[in-house]
């Protein structure tokens, strides 16, 4: 896939969502050992926007954006295979979500040690830190408007 553009919830192919799932799983629930809930009802949403990179060995990196109300974008599950990390892949993938998302606001829930790799692209914490599934996490967020 190109990363330049994102593909809605229901216009994935059957196989684009299993390979999705597959390196979710892979990363967040075997690598990171942290049985949670993988399949939250948000992948098909229309607003839900998908974007990854291929590999030779299918999908090596993966994020989504979803619409959180008000005018809020969420980028979440952001994950790279681990035969891929180093590459440069993640940081391409967020470039591509913030383009989509624009001028809008946009939060995410960042696991603590990837904190500065976020705030690299204008995200700034907000609040404590919390545990999410037994991994620490911070609150971010990047705001592009004038506060209200």
């Amino acid at each position: 896939m190109n990363p330049d553009r994102g593909v809605r919830g229901p216009d994935l192919t059957t196989q684009q969502l299993y390979d999705i799932l597959r390196l979710r799983v892979e990363v967040f629930v075997v690598e990171q050992n942290c049985p949670y809930p993988e399949l939250d009802g948000r992948d098909l949403h229309p607003t839900t926007r998908h974007f990854w990179i291929d590999g030779p060995d299918g999908i090596e990196s993966y994020l989504r954006v979803l619409d959180d109300g008000d005018g809020v974008q969420r980028i979440g599950r952001v994950v790279t295979a681990k035969h891929a990390r180093g590459k440069g892949l993640a940081a391409r993938l967020m470039t591509a979500a913030l383009i989509s998302v624009g001028d809008a606001d946009s939060v995410l829930d960042a696991q603590t040690y990837a904190r500065g790799f976020y705030e690299k692209f204008g995200y700034v914490a907000e609040g404590d830190e919390f545990d999410e599934d037994g991994i620490p996490h911070i609150t971010m967020r990047r705001r592009l408007a004038p506060t209200r």
